[in-house]
């Protein structure tokens, strides 16, 4: 006889409720050996989608125990694991008390509501005849309360569902559906679920994209309620955390057209960047996009990161490893239910007589027919109902069927909580929950649920009825061996814990590959981010004295600093003087240090000469003053170069001027000395006032004392200082900057402070052109008048190099030595113009330095205007008439002088 298979008909439960759920799916349904049992073929057709075992309370069910069907047809082929699975596992959970009413939603969204239909019936019709038994009697259901729905995705089923339900308050518990939507209690507030949303998902996801350190993705969505929610939630995550940025943004049509998965890999090729892809897709779609990316050698190209669709399912990878290696997924954490795999292996044709469509089941998962009435066409062999799951077929248990158990678990929990508060003590269903349970009270009491589930985990809901995020995160991974395995590389519950040492990538590369719009910019750049993508930005670099403040900013340095040599901060900027070693400085010096010694000999020769007729006829006082200008000119070169401080910048005042304030001064009172006797000699033979040496010396002293009055003045009006100009030296390039340390002397006050010298200066040289009608064979005038002209031009030459080198890197030592090298060569014309030809004939030529016969000052003036007559003829040694016309002026001065 060929193996029959009939299922059991409806028959009425006692009155008697039972709440505590059992533990072990062994203890509900005893197993029994298989046997051979006859099909009916007069079993009605209105249960070709449906079981019902009857009970005091009747647990609803919706399970995809089919797929879609084609061209019109609701159902198709059958979900063995899936369906069957899932289905199982809640008829493994009641007790004997229990009831349940299980329809199949076919995986289609239409289907599945009208197939709820079914559970409002009653409340619809209110006559009590919302099922019919095989034998078409009538069954009262007024003690069998269709309340708590236990469905499972796709979410676009649960959605449709809940609103449905909603409106009838009934309580519903999923165990597959994490549509975000389903998390607003406004819309969907009888609605509970003891898997995660996916907007926890989608946090668990954007978490591990920032860990990877990628700031710049694409998002590819099946379209429907679970794709583009997911999508939807991990987009608004993004943005309200800001640092991820999405590329694109595509979905996959339901109904996709040829070529399309081929066109969805060019358009995220345009933003070849963005590597990393968000994937919110079904097993279909996942696996039509790897192949696409195989089609368009873009293996190891694609960074994916798929979501619990994905999980760690074989079947959208088989064939196309290379295409998914490195891929991260996520799954909810879950356990193996060992109490079910004992029951679901003990399953056979005969003990099993309840689920219409195990024998379904048992010719897809044996590969054989069940008789004549069987399902499977073709020349199969036929099943002899003594196959055994787990031994004459591969079995893995199906990874929802946890959470369709710990759904189940929490009604029979809430409504155990309720029973013991209404009905106290009550043996079984009490008046108050027999006649009707209150939907929204029995919400509050699944909501309140908190106990460990059939995995040891806790099982709690939020006051949106969602249920903690727990999720697992894997890699696909091909090892060595090239063998392919999702392997666990973290896990997330409410935090990412990430092992970022196991994950291995294309060819077992270890380091994360990048998915970024751009590359970091170095030290010192800051990002110029491109208008409405934050994550893409060119790199520009801080000019000048900037440096990197922030990410996205420059800033300029204090003006005492510099940046540094990343440009990430400022820097002091040095501060440098003319140093001694510096060849600005060794010139001066060198030039200085001759001047110091030619005038120190000269000194020394005068007085040791000092009573020869030379020295007397040249004006002993007179020259001493003039001698000391010259060495104060030379020595001043040392004060400008040494290290400037408050000793260094006083005498600096002091001294700058003063020497050629003495030289020019002396020279002065002497050329307007000979200008005035030149001139009284035309007119009368008396000697002019204040020719003596003691006048000229109170001359001289006289004009000497302006300057120094000026300068007293400059002490109390601006004490001197030191300062650091960091404007001198202010190059465009930082590195090349340097703060300059010196005396607080502007140039203006430079020019001021000479400038006196200047005017004693300009009006000797006025004198000595009056005086160039002195012959030449007399006293000094042509000798002076040499020197001032060339100091002239020396100073005109000053001048221009002075001030033309103000805005130069280099001016502090251009013009420092500048000033002191034109300083030197004012005092080196005077000392040789002017001393040594005397030195000289002194010390060369002794015969000349002799007195002269003394003559009255009428007659030497009168000898003198002649000798510059007979000089052009030769007719007189000019030696002679010069030192005798000088001891002259000088005798007369000195008697004139005691006269007075």
């Amino acid at each position: 006889m060929e193996p029959q298979w009939n299922p059991t008909p409806c028959r009425r439960s006692p009155s008697v409720v039972i709440l505590l759920v059992a533990t072990s799916c062994t203890w509900l349904l005893p197993v029994t050996a298989p046997q051979r049992v006859p099909i009916d073929p007069q079993a009605a057709p209105e249960y070709a989608h449906s079981i019902r075992l009857d009970g005091d309370i009747i647990l609803g069910g919706l399970f995809p125990v089919h797929s879609r069907g084609d061209r019109g047809t609701p159902c198709g082929e059958l979900k063995k694991e899936k369906g069957i699975h899932r289905l199982e596992a809640m008829i493994c959970c009641p007790t004997s008390r229990w009831g349940a009413r299980i329809l199949d939603t076919c995986s289609r969204d239409t289907y599945a509501l009208e197939q709820s239909l079914t559970f409002v019936q009653a409340l619809i019709e209110r006559d009590g005849s919302d099922v019919r038994c095989a034998n078409a009697t009538l069954r009262s259901s007024q003690a069998r309360q269709d309340r708590g729905r236990d469905r499972g995705r796709p979410s676009s089923v649960s959605i449709m569902v809940a609103n449905i339900l909603r409106l009838f308050k009934i309580p519903q518990i999923s165990y597959a559906s994490t549509a975000p939507e389903l998390s607003d209690n406004t819309r969907y507030d009888f609605f509970s679920r003891v898997v995660p949303p996916d907007s926890y998902q989608a946090q668990a996801m954007m978490d591990i994209v920032t860990a990877m350190e990628w700031n710049y993705v694409s998002t590819l969505a099946s379209e429907g309620n679970y794709g583009e929610s997911g999508v939807e939630a991990f987009v608004q995550i993004s943005r309200e955390t800001g640092g991820v940025c999405i590329a694109q943004s595509l979905k996959i049509p339901r109904e996709p057209r040829q070529g399309e998965f081929d066109k969805i890999i060019r358009r995220l090729l345009e933003t070849s960047n963005a590597r990393a892809v968000i994937m919110f897709a079904n097993e279909d779609d996942i696996r039509r996009v790897l192949d696409a990316a195989k089609k368009n050698n873009q293996t190891g190209h694609f960074l994916w990161v798929g979501s619990d669709s994905w999980g760690s399912k074989i079947s959208p990878v088989i064939g196309q490893e290379r295409e998914a290696e490195g891929a991260i997924t996520i799954l909810p954490k879950r356990a193996s239910v060992d109490a079910f795999d004992r029951y679901f292996r003990s399953r056979s044709l005969s003990n099993n007589r309840r689920n219409v469509w195990f024998a379904e089941f048992w010719e897809e998962n044996f590969n054989c027919k069940l008789g004549m009435h069987g399902k499977r066409a073709g020349s199969l062999k036929k099943c002899t109902g003594l196959e055994k799951v787990g031994r004459d077929s591969s079995y893995e248990q199906e990874g929802k069927v946890q959470f369709v158990m710990d759904a189940v678990y929490a009604m029979a929990h809430a409504l155990h909580r309720m029973h013991r508060e209404l009905c106290y003590g009550y043996p079984g269903l009490c008046p108050r929950m027999a006649s009707s349970i209150d939907g929204k009270e029995l919400l509050s009491y699944i909501r309140a649920v908190n106990f460990n589930g059939s995995a040891g985990t806790p099982v709690v809901f939020n006051e949106n009825g969602d249920a903690p995020g727990r999720y697992d995160i894997f890699q696909y991974q091909i090892t060595n061996r090239s063998t392919a395995e999702y392997r666990v590389i973290g896990s997330w519950t409410n935090k990412l814990h990430l092992k970022v040492e196991a994950m291995r990538w294309k060819k077992g590369d270890p380091s994360l590959p990048p998915s970024v719009c751009s590359i970091p910019c170095r030290a010192g750049e800051r990002k110029k981010v491109v208008k409405g993508v934050p994550c893409c930005w060119h790199c520009e670099r801080c000019e000048g004295y900037h440096f990197q403040a922030s990410e996205f900013t420059c800033e300029l340095c204090p003006y005492e600093m510099r940046p540094d040599a990343n440009r990430t901060g400022c820097v002091p900027i040095p501060i440098i003087k003319l140093e001694w070693h510096s060849p600005w400085a060794v010139v001066p010096v060198f030039i200085s240090m001759l001047g110091i010694i030619a005038t120190s000999f000269v000194i020394v020769t005068f007085v040791r000469h000092n009573d020869t007729p030379i020295v007397r006829a040249s004006g002993r006082e007179m020259s001493y003053v003039l001698l000391t200008g010259i060495f104060l000119c030379y020595a001043i070169t040392f004060l400008m170069i040494a290290a400037p401080d408050v000793g260094v910048c006083s005498f600096r005042r002091i001294f700058l001027g003063l020497g050629m304030c003495f030289s020019y001064a002396a020279l002065l009172t002497k050329t307007n000395r000979i200008h005035r006797i030149f001139e009284q000699g035309k007119k009368s033979v008396t000697a002019p006032r204040f020719i003596s040496p003691a006048s000229q010396l109170v001359i001289t002293f006289s004009l000497i004392s302006v300057q120094l009055l000026g300068v007293f003045v400059w002490f109390a009006v601006d004490p001197p200082h030191t300062v650091v100009d960091y404007g001198e030296q202010r190059t465009q390039d930082p590195t090349s900057a340097r703060g300059v340390l010196k005396c607080d002397i502007s140039d203006l006050s430079l020019i001021c402070s000479l400038g006196y010298s200047i005017l004693l200066m300009v009006t000797c040289t006025v004198y000595a052109i009056k005086t160039r009608g002195v012959p030449e064979t007399f006293n000094e005038a042509k000798p002076i008048g040499f020197t001032m002209y060339t100091t002239c031009i020396i100073w005109l030459a000053f001048i221009p190099i002075f001030f033309g080198t103000s805005q130069s890197a280099e001016r502090m030592y251009i013009q420092t030595t500048t000033l002191t090298i034109s300083l030197s060569l004012s005092a080196s014309v005077s000392l040789g113009m002017l001393y040594m030809p005397k030195v000289y004939v002194i010390l060369f030529h002794p015969e000349q330095n002799v007195p002269k016969r003394k003559r009255s000052f009428k007659a030497i003036v009168t000898a003198a205007t002649m000798s510059g007559k007979l000089s052009q003829k030769g007719d007189r040694p000019n030696g002679e008439v010069k030192t005798e016309l000088c001891e002259s002026m000088e005798t007369n001065s000195d008697k004139h002088n005691h006269a007075e």
